[in-house]
């Protein structure tokens, strides 16, 4: 990244690993965000190497502009936090030691329990693209319930039902009485325990939740805890 050139700062917070985008403007828009000192605006450029921005009183340097994209098999047990106060394992530690240095988040998330594809990032933009509903991401998990699953709520399931402040649904539900404990679901969007808290509602624990697909991407011989860089062509079959 040329220090000469000038460069928005939102783009430059998505670029430097922060956020992405959208989330930027937000941190922006709330006063954290300064450049040489004073409040930072909206929609203002800087100088990357030369400027000195902060945020949350933290200094942010240049990214490389360069992307690093993992994919973790996440076992069971781990936590897909930067930090956890309470001192439990983190994903962060399966990661590789080659890329410490870089200012790497999880791509959405899996709970403590649940397991499978995790996608793992410093490029804000692609998290946001992964992760949002307009991107069209379609995330496909395996689960396991307490008992036989009854094919008449499939339609429920599809419809959806608000639970607090959010509106859980599936974007597909496959499932075959030769398996009656097991469903296929797909999900275009990512509420907070979703699969868990919708299937919840209609009485039903879920034993085991792995997820084998994002987007087009299967995860194919990796076995727990392994973690690798997804390499070009990989990352274009998330979006295809």
């Amino acid at each position: 990244m040329p220090e000469s050139e000038p460069l928005r700062l939102q783009k430059f917070l998505s670029q430097a690993g922060v956020c992405s985008r959208r989330a930027a403007e937000a941190l922006i828009l709330e006063g954290v965000v300064s450049v040489n000192g004073q409040v930072a605006s909206l929609g203002q450029t800087i100088l990357a190497g030369k400027d000195v921005v902060l945020v949350n009183g933290q200094r942010i340097r240049a990214g490389s502009g360069k992307r690093i994209v993992l994919l973790l098999n996440k076992p069971s047990g781990f936590l897909c936090t930067n930090a956890d106060p309470h001192h439990g394992q983190t994903v962060f530690a399966l990661v590789p030691p080659e890329f410490n240095e870089r200012k790497l988040f999880c791509v959405g998330r899996l709970d403590k329990n649940s397991e499978g594809m995790l996608l793992i990032t410093d490029d804000g933009d692609f998290a946001n693209r992964v992760t949002h509903p307009s991107g069209g991401v379609v995330k496909r998990y395996q689960v396991t319930l307490n008992r036989p699953f009854d094919p008449v709520l499939l339609p429920r399931l599809l419809k959806g039902v608000k639970d607090g402040e959010d509106f859980l649904k599936f974007k597909r539900v496959l499932w075959n009485k030769s398996e009656p404990e097991r469903l296929e679901i797909h999900l275009d969007q990512g509420r907070k325990r979703e699969i868990r808290r919708l299937l919840e509602v209609f009485g039903f624990f879920v034993k085991t939740l792995f997820r084998f697909q994002i987007g087009a991407l299967l995860m194919r011989k990796m076995p727990p805890g392994d973690c690798r860089k997804l390499s070009q062509k990989e990352i274009a079959l998330i979006f295809s």
